[in-house]
């Protein structure tokens, strides 16, 4: 029996008029089979696949893929063999808690391992350091448990700004490409059809860069003598990754978040990279960065630079352009607490979701602020009594710095997943690092245990962070698809929990094969820079202040003159070779959807290049993992020496020209 053509319904992803309603596909008004034996099973397997995964590839390879768009995948396909009726409320169901994974591996991965790597320094003796320093399986369990339930219960109160005020105005690109995924998969048709070939396509071409090596993954104007020269001498560089995946994500961001965000990367790399080599070294690059290794900026690649001093510019950005967004925000928070006061004023007995649509339904107020509390008071007593700080004193000091960052940066979190579909969450971590040590620090907890707590706090608020990212994509595709919030927030909680074990479990496992120092250890390079940052803080270091400031005066600048300074402050952290491929994409989506005079065939072209940008990116992430399976498999058939050469470089270039061209022709072609 066929299936029924299934779609998003046309103002799924444009601004609303004034008095339009969006209505999502699984009606307000009728239950559909979401919560099952069956999907909660299938989600939580996913779970402990992708965890474990993502986890490993993490650490190993030093790259987290995002879990979402793979499961959504194997969702579909498992749902179809089975012949399931009416899966599509199940397969979101599927997604969400299999999603925890990828979110929960970003929390750890970026910050516990940095105790085992702060454990393996030596002296020039080659005695430990640090020979006091330890951490158990069960503290690092809680770290990741508590931090994801932080990041669920923070985001709840702006789930409906997020994704129903704000309907329209933000890309939501993972999202989108998700939601693409199943919609397509329950309703076949065209779209399903244009979605597989691109999804071929993709997926075919980033397995071929991954696991071949046929093409450089990355061009650089180093290719040419020129451009080599000028690298060298003024430290000007630009890259490109010519990756599917990448150029899909762009398509969906669209040309306007994709520009500010290449500002923002062009800035750094054009000039601030190259200011900075005029810097004679000593004193000022002290002052700039202490603790850093100070060789002459002449005989550093502008790479290094940009990781060294550059980067921190960024995160100052990110973090002052998330303070301005709290302060703009100040009324959805103010609504959300007013809300919550609100529940706690009405009589026993009285109704509070008699009328209340099932698409609207979240978890009762009432019980989100008694989940925090209780969350907040497991965390004091994880602080106090699990061995992470020596006094209570010291707990509540570490609780404030959780509870306050984890809160404000939420909202953060989830713009910048809204934007761009990358979450700056190891910028906002480092960031959080650095005043955890100098709290706990002041209050007279330094050294080995200092190092520990810092990692543990660290940990914990970025899991947070990760978690709350990561969940506000679940709660867009629900809304667009119909499910039903308040099923899809219960559920979380366990997937964090059964994530939080398997990603630790396997942690400790590669820790003790391959370790996190010496030779053939672990890459881990968040977690690196994370020990790299609380070791001085610790000790009686420094922190990059100026740095951090100068992107802070930038964000405010930016947003006197109406600049979205979150944008430009991903573009400044997050490496240009990662970005130029964003506006490349964005301006495919501008080409497509504006050549015509006839507004329907714009609308037309412009879907269509969204189901062909959500096959590259589903079919990219989905050979990732294949990609990541047989390197752990150690089947290696990487043609290292010719990936590295110009030779691959050239090659790239035209076979990345083909798939922009695929990209522009296929879209406008659609009727």
């Amino acid at each position: 029996m066929s299936k029924e053509k299934v779609s998003l319904p046309e103002n799924a992803q444009r601004e609303l008029k004034p008095g339009e309603e969006y209505k999502p596909l699984l009606s307000a008004g009728k239950k559909y089979p979401e919560v099952t034996l069956y999907s909660v099973m299938m989600g939580l397997l996913m779970v402990v696949i992708f965890s474990a995964a993502a986890a490993y590839l993490g650490l190993k390879i030093g790259q987290v893929f995002e879990a979402a768009i793979p499961i959504a995948i194997i969702a579909v396909g498992v749902s179809s063999t089975l012949r399931k009726n009416e899966a599509l409320g199940q397969n979101v169901i599927i997604q969400s808690i299999g999603g925890c994974s990828g979110a929960v591996v970003a929390g750890a991965i970026f910050t516990l391992p940095a105790i085992y790597i702060l454990q393996g320094k030596t002296d020039a003796a080659g005695n430990l350091l640090y020979p006091n320093l330890q951490v158990n399986f069960l503290q690092m369990v809680l770290s990741s448990l508590f931090g994801g339930f932080l990041g669920i219960l923070f985001l709840i109160p702006f789930r409906k700004y997020f994704v129903k005020e704000m309907h329209g105005k933000y890309p939501f690109p993972e999202a989108t490409a998700t939601t693409q995924v199943l919609v397509s998969g329950e309703g076949g048709g065209a779209g399903a059809k244009t979605l597989l070939i691109s999804g071929l396509i993709g997926g075919i071409y980033d397995f071929v860069i991954a696991t071949f090596g046929a093409w450089a993954e990355t061009i650089s104007t180093t290719l040419t003598s020129v451009g080599a020269a000028i690298a060298d001498k003024a430290k000007v560089v630009l890259k490109l990754n010519t990756g599917a995946a990448v150029l899909g994500l762009g398509y969906i961001v669209g040309l306007k978040y994709s520009f500010i965000i290449c500002c923002g990367s062009l800035l750094v790399w054009l000039i601030i990279v190259p200011l900075l080599n005029l810097i004679p070294g000593g004193a000022v690059l002290d002052i700039l960065a202490p603790g850093a290794t100070h060789e002459l900026i002449a005989a550093m690649a502008p790479e290094e630079i940009f990781k060294t001093y550059a980067r921190h510019i960024g995160i100052g950005g990110i973090a002052t352009a998330g303070i301005i967004g709290i302060i703009k925000s100040f009324g959805v928070i103010k609504s959300a607490v007013g809300l919550a006061a609100s529940e706690f004023k009405k009589k026993p007995g009285q109704a509070s979701e008699g009328n209340v649509p099932r698409t609207e339904e979240d978890l009762p107020m009432k019980t989100i602020v008694f989940g925090i509390a209780i969350t907040l008071l497991c965390i004091f007593a994880f602080f106090a009594f699990g061995g992470v700080v020596n006094n209570i004193w010291q707990a509540l000091i570490g609780l404030v710095v959780v509870t306050i960052i984890s809160f404000l940066f939420t909202t953060v979190a989830a713009n910048a997943i809204a934007i761009v579909g990358s979450n700056p969450v190891s910028g906002m971590t480092l960031m959080t690092l650095i005043l955890a040590s100098l709290v706990l620090v002041a209050v007279g907890l330094k050294g080995s245990a200092g190092m520990a707590a810092c990692a543990i706090i660290g940990g914990v608020v970025c899991t947070a962070l990760s978690v709350a990212g990561s969940f506000i994509t679940d709660l867009k595709i629900g809304y667009w698809i119909g499910s039903t919030p308040r099923k899809q927030e219960g559920w979380k909680f366990l997937g964090v929990a059964v994530s939080a074990v398997t990603v630790c479990a396997v942690m400790l496992v590669l820790n003790k094969t391959y370790g996190f120092t010496g030779e053939g250890a672990l890459v881990a390079p968040q977690a690196n820079a994370m020990a790299a940052v609380i070791e001085p803080m610790c000790s009686g270091g420094g922190a990059p202040w100026m740095l951090y400031g100068i992107g802070a005066l930038i964000a405010i600048i930016l947003t006197l003159f109406k600049v979205p300074a979150l944008a430009f402050a991903l573009g400044m952290f997050i490496p240009i070779d990662l970005n130029l491929p964003l506006l490349v994409g964005g301006a495919i989506s501008w080409l497509v959807s504006t050549r015509s005079k006839d507004a329907a065939v714009n609308a037309a072209r412009q879907e269509k290049g969204t189901l062909i940008a959500s096959g590259f990116i589903a079919g990219g992430a989905l050979m990732g993992v294949v990609s990541a399976i047989l390197k752990f498999a150690k089947v290696d058939w990487m043609m290292t020496a010719w990936s590295a050469s110009e030779g691959a470089q050239w090659v790239a270039i035209p076979v990345f020209l083909g798939l922009v061209f695929y990209m522009i022709f296929s879209s406008k072609k659609a009727k």
